[in-house]
């Protein structure tokens, strides 16, 4: 049943009949988000459009594989590594999921310690995101050099579908472009918050309200989102 809006006082007031009631009714529930910055309500934003970017990549990834003619090469055998003459099949990607993980409980306590006001402990905590982040896209860069002395290319693929060239450098290249957007940005919030600008409201790049590390927090959400990411295409591509 539709509730009476009220004013500030409390006191509340009848609703409209008909439709400008209901336009009346639906508007109210704008001040849910009275209290939310532009930063983080921008950032939310942006993650669902990128959503829906990631989801028509892996869909169209998906209607490609289930309709190609041509047998799709088998991943544990294209993604395998050579150890001491044994063949290990998705070695590499898993050690690069494990890294992309622990990098989400890292990002979350460098938020953590930003709230506290744990500036030194708080920057470590995200220099080493950026480490994990990097230490991700260079696995990511030896996985692509590999696939290319191997004949794969965006046009062909010498074993098997011809999509699978093509689909897996967009996914993994436009996952790895917002992981390394992510690492810049990571630093210089680290720095920032190593030098106190978020404390003193220092004029500039990524400054947040004085004594607020809400930036960090916005930091956060993109850089879970970009691990939740990667959690949906090593599903989808590698284990599929």
């Amino acid at each position: 049943m539709t509730q009476p809006v009220r004013t500030g006082t409390g006191e509340a007031l009848p609703l409209p009949e008909g439709l400008p009631g209901i336009v009346a009714d639906w508007s109210s529930d704008q001040r849910a988000f009275k209290n939310v910055s532009w930063g983080k309500a921008m950032m939310w934003i942006f993650l669902l459009s990128d959503t829906f970017i990631f989801g028509s990549f892996l869909i169209s990834y998906m209607t490609v594989r289930a309709s190609t003619t041509v047998p799709w090469p088998n991943v544990s055998e294209v993604f395998a590594l050579t150890f001491f003459g044994e063949s290990i099949p998705l070695i590499l990607i898993a050690i690069m999921t494990f890294i992309l993980i622990s990098s989400s409980g890292t990002m979350a306590m460098a938020v953590k310690y930003g709230y506290e006001r744990n500036k030194k402990m708080s920057a470590i905590l995200l220099l080493v995101t950026a480490v994990f982040g990097a230490t991700f896209v260079g696995m990511q860069a030896f996985e692509w050099t590999k696939l290319i002395e191997d004949g794969v290319r965006p046009w062909g693929n010498p074993m098997g579908a011809a999509q699978f060239g093509s689909s897996f450098f967009m996914i993994t290249g436009f996952h790895g472009f917002h992981v390394s957007v992510g690492v810049v940005f990571l630093i210089i919030v680290a720095i920032k918050v190593l030098r106190g600008d978020l404390d003193r409201e220092t004029p500039g790049f990524l400054t947040g309200r004085k004594g607020n590390y809400e930036m960090v927090e916005i930091m956060g959400l993109y850089w879970h989102f970009v691990d939740l990411v990667w959690v949906f295409i090593f599903a989808f591509f590698y284990l599929w």
